[in-house]
């Protein structure tokens, strides 16, 4: 089963595409997507990868965690499970 990780201090300019591109020198990246706003649809800056192993995740978070992308210096993290938020009315 994949590792999860979390992204974030992305560019704005930066697709999921990238965001593959970017990892998989790490390993094989199942998935890759930048969270988008839902009312304008651009880039919220950050992401979630899924790698394909926890070696591979550990590789990409040793190698990439602080480095240079864009001009911004990204954390890359593994992601905790995501909380229950209450229903808004």
């Amino acid at each position: 089963m994949g590792k999860k990780l979390f992204v974030g201090g992305l560019p704005f300019e930066t697709t999921s595409a990238d965001l593959e591109k970017l990892f998989s020198q790490a390993g094989q990246v199942e998935s890759a997507s930048v969270i988008t706003d839902r009312m304008s649809g651009r880039s919220r800056g950050f992401g979630f990868v899924e790698m394909t192993s926890e070696e591979e995740a550990g590789k990409a978070v040793e190698q990439l965690n602080g480095s240079d992308v864009g001009g911004r210096n990204i954390v890359v993290a593994e992601a905790k499970p995501r909380e229950e938020r209450p229903e808004s009315q």
